[in-house]
């Protein structure tokens, strides 16, 4: 029986910070947080000018916008996956497990809720952190809009384990219709991806490879080209709304090229246990959904201690990422509405570019707020938008400084500059010699290993 912990009347890591250090607290560790931190850990933590600590719910660290790969098998959680612990030990901050649940801003303390294991027994109890800056760095979370049945019988693709989740079922669906006698029912082998964003167009077109390579390892009573249907649903007129017309249609060409059907001005109204109904009546046979339509902020950052937040829950903030009500509290990535300086009442998208950037400015502005200086507004640098269909094709635009304008991009090209995104990532986690010694260890075991994951 798990012993009763007391509710905390102070920190519990009081002994671990020097009186009189600047405490900077960064509360999320996804792609913007964790780059944050292992540079101020590297520049100010292990020179002893600051205390650094990463709050973070998750064990390891992996880049988010590569969860489609997981989820499709066709890349290994372990061999990308960051242990925020070993990073923290290797540059200079501290890594504390635990969720953000609320903040007294007038005593400078941030509120976390107690760790479980999966039976459901706690790892530290509730507990509380001080700070001088505060970086709040949650990222976002799907919005199923209140539709009927997401929450039941639809995955999203918010973490690895969902990611991983889902890939399971996906190895479970073809083994069990390879052994059946009976013939396939109307929903199987039928997946539903709702919303076709990025994340939606790139899980589309990996999973049309990775189930073709999944029957290759002996199921072959399934004929990928007649049993396994992909269906990609947007409620918009067209997919990837977010990026320029031209990206969106060359996508929707190479998808209808591989048999993905794409389905535009289609709302979802339900999610049943097999089916995915729609607004006009019809419906969809579907053994798997993926739900990928809309983000928006974690709720619980809605009216965190009379912060000013928008309709999406994020926190609102000045050009110099402060938020508008406190200059202590800082917010960068998907959780904060930043302005687009330049683009009068517009707020800066939530992109991956983004949250790296923003990272870089704060490592430089956070040096200077302890030096007492004033701080530098943030200006966002749109380099473009890339998408990958996997193996087959990437399409995009290139903006900005990078090439003189704007310049479209597909095949060879548009992949290294999209693979060079996520090397620029690890660049700045691990250092050149670290990232170059793992990229060319996953080449080489990946010529030693199934091309897809199959368990």
């Amino acid at each position: 029986m798990d012993t009763p912990h007391p509710e905390p009347s102070a920190e519990v890591y009081p002994g671990d910070v020097k009186p009189g250090t600047h405490r900077i607290v960064v509360v999320g560790g996804g792609a913007g947080g964790l780059e944050l931190v292992t540079r101020l850990g590297d520049l100010l933590g292990c020179r002893g000018r600051a205390h650094v600590t990463l709050i973070e719910k998750a064990r390891t660290h992996f880049w988010k916008p590569h969860l489609h790969e997981i989820a499709a098998g066709s890349a290994d959680l372990h061999e990308h996956a960051t242990s925020y612990l070993a990073q923290a030990r290797w540059h200079g901050f501290r890594y504390r497990l635990g969720a953000m649940e609320g903040l007294d801003r007038e005593r400078r303390l941030v509120h976390v809720a107690p760790a479980v294991d999966e039976d459901g027994r706690r790892i530290t109890p509730p507990y509380t952190r001080g700070y001088d800056t505060l970086v709040i760095a949650v990222g976002s979370q799907t919005h199923d809009f209140g539709t009927p049945g997401v929450a039941e019988h639809a995955i999203a693709l918010e973490t690895p384990e969902q990611a991983q989740r889902f890939q399971r079922r996906l190895v479970d669906a073809c083994i069990r219709a390879h052994v059946q006698a009976a013939p396939l029912q109307p929903h199987q082998l039928q997946v539903a991806i709702i919303g076709a964003g990025a994340t939606g167009v790139e899980l589309a077109a990996e999973l049309r490879k990775a189930t073709r390579t999944l029957v290759s390892y002996g199921l072959e009573r399934i004929d990928p080209e007649r049993d396994i249907r992909l269906h990609l649903i947007e409620a918009g007129p067209r997919i990837l709304p977010a990026l320029p017309e031209r990206v969106a249609a060359a996508a929707h060409r190479l998808l209808q090229g591989l048999g993905v059907q794409v389905h535009t001005g289609a709302r979802v109204t339900a999610v049943r246990e097999r089916a995915i109904e729609f607004a006009d009546g019809s419906s969809i046979p579907a053994e798997l959904v993926v739900w990928a339509a809309g983000v928006k902020a974690p709720p619980f950052l809605k009216d965190l201690a009379g912060l000013e937040t928008n309709r999406l829950n994020q926190l609102v903030v000045t050009p110099t990422l402060q938020t508008t009500r406190d200059e202590h509290i800082f917010a960068i990535g998907d959780c904060a509405a930043a302005p687009w300086l330049g683009h009068e009442g517009r707020t800066v998208p939530p992109r991956a570019q983004a949250a790296h950037q923003q990272a870089s400015h704060l490592i430089r502005q956070l040096q200077r707020r302890l030096r007492g200086q004033p701080l530098q507004p943030w200006r966002y640098r749109d380099f473009g938008s890339l998408v990958s269909l996997g193996e087959y094709s990437t399409v995009g635009n290139l903006m900005g400084g990078l090439v003189g304008g704007n310049l479209w991009v597909e095949g060879l090209f548009a992949r290294t500059m999209y693979l060079s995104l996520y090397k620029m990532h690890e660049l700045a986690l691990h250092g050149l010699w670290k990232t170059a010694l793992g990229s060319t260890s996953r080449l080489l075991t990946r010529r030693t290993e199934p091309r897809v994951k199959l368990h």
